[in-house]
C-alpha cells in the first residue's frame, strides 16, 4: 500500500502543512477505525487522510476521513489539499474531484498554475463572551472572540496586531479547556503589500497538535471574519515556523481556499489491516 507524505499550502518542499495520504484503491469501504487510528499515530503528522473510490455516479467521487495522531476530525483542509495532489499527480483524477466526508460534499479542482481549489463549507461566526482565563493562557489582550460552530469546534481570538499573533507563547496545557478543538488566534497584516491580508496561528492541543502548521479549515472561520473589514478575496497566512499561505473567497455559505502542495515522500505501507 502506497503512502506519500504532501506539504500543503505551500510550493517548496519543507514548508506548508504535512500530511499522509493513502489510496485504498481496491477497497469499496474503509477499514476498521483503530486500524486507521494506529497509522495515523505512527506517521504522527497533523493529519493523515485515508480515501477509498465511490461508485460512479454518486454526489462523490471518492469518500474521505481525516485522523491526528489522537483522533478522528470531521474537517481538515490541508489533508483534502493533500489527497487531491496525489490524485492529480499520479493520474488517478483528472478535473473536479468530489469527496464524501463527515462535513459533507467537499469538492477540489485543479487550476492552471498548479494550485487546487477547495470548496468548504463556512464556519458559522458567533461572538461570544472571552472566556475566563483565555487571555493569560495566549499571553496577550483578546480583542474579540467567535465560537466557529459545529465542524471545526474552533475560538477565532483576535488579537491587537500581526507582532502580537507572531510573538505568542501559549500555555499550551491552558488552552485545552477553551474549545472543543483548539484556538486559532489571528491579526490583521501589518503590512498588507507583502502578499497577505491577515495572519493566525492555531493550537490544537484537544486532539494532540500543540500548533498546527497551516490549517485549512480554520480558514474557513478565517474568511468570513476578515470579509467585512478587508474584503470577500484574501490572503492568510499562517505564521507557525513552517509558515504556509491560504488564499481565501468567501461565498456565502461555502468558501473557498486556494494552495499548492508538493509531495516530499512516496513510499511503501507494510502493515495491511
Amino acid at each position: 500500500m502506497r503512502i506519500r507524505i504532501v506539504d500543503a499550502f505551500t510550493d517548496a518542499p519543507f514548508t506548508g502543512n504535512p500530511a499522509g495520504v493513502l489510496l485504498l484503491h481496491e477497497s469499496t469501504e474503509f477499514p476498521d477505525a483503530d486500524w486507521l487510528q494506529r497509522v495515523a499515530a505512527e506517521v504522527n503528522l497533523s493529519e493523515t487522510a485515508f480515501a477509498h473510490p465511490l461508485p460512479p455516479g454518486g454526489d462523490a467521487d471518492w469518500a474521505l476521513r481525516w485522523f491526528t495522531p489522537a483522533t478522528e476530525v470531521d474537517m481538515c483542509g490541508h489533508a483534502t489539499l493533500a489527497t487531491a495532489h496525489v490524485l492529480h499527480t499520479t493520474g488517478t483524477a483528472t478535473g473536479t474531484v468530489r469527496f464524501a466526508a463527515r462535513c459533507g460534499i467537499l469538492s477540489a479542482t485543479p487550476r492552471e498554475d498548479g494550485a487546487i481549489t477547495l470548496d468548504f463549507p463556512t464556519s458559522p461566526l458567533t461572538p461570544v463572551e472571552t472566556p475566563d482565563g483565555i487571555a493569560e493562557a495566549l499571553g496577550a489582550r483578546v480583542i474579540s472572540v467567535h465560537d466557529t460552530g459545529p465542524h471545526i469546534g474552533d475560538l477565532v481570538v483576535e488579537l491587537a496586531d500581526e507582532q502580537t499573533v507572531r510573538g505568542l507563547t501559549p500555555d499550551i496545557r491552558a488552552l485545552v479547556r477553551h474549545s472543543e478543538r483548539g484556538i486559532i488566534a489571528t491579526a490583521a497584516a501589518d503590512r498588507p503589500g507583502l502578499g497577505y491580508d491577515f495572519v493566525s496561528r492555531g493550537f490544537f492541543p484537544r486532539v494532540g497538535i500543540d500548533e498546527d502548521p497551516v490549517t485549512g479549515s480554520a480558514h474557513t472561520a478565517l474568511a468570513p471574519f476578515w470579509a467585512s473589514r478587508l474584503g470577500t478575496s484574501l490572503t492568510g497566512l499562517q505564521a507557525s515556523a513552517r509558515s504556509g499561505l491560504v488564499r481565501t473567497e468567501l461565498r456565502g455559505e461555502r468558501t473557498l481556499l486556494t494552495g499548492h502542495a508538493v509531495t516530499v515522500i512516496d513510499g511503501e505501507l507494510l502493515t495491511a489491516p
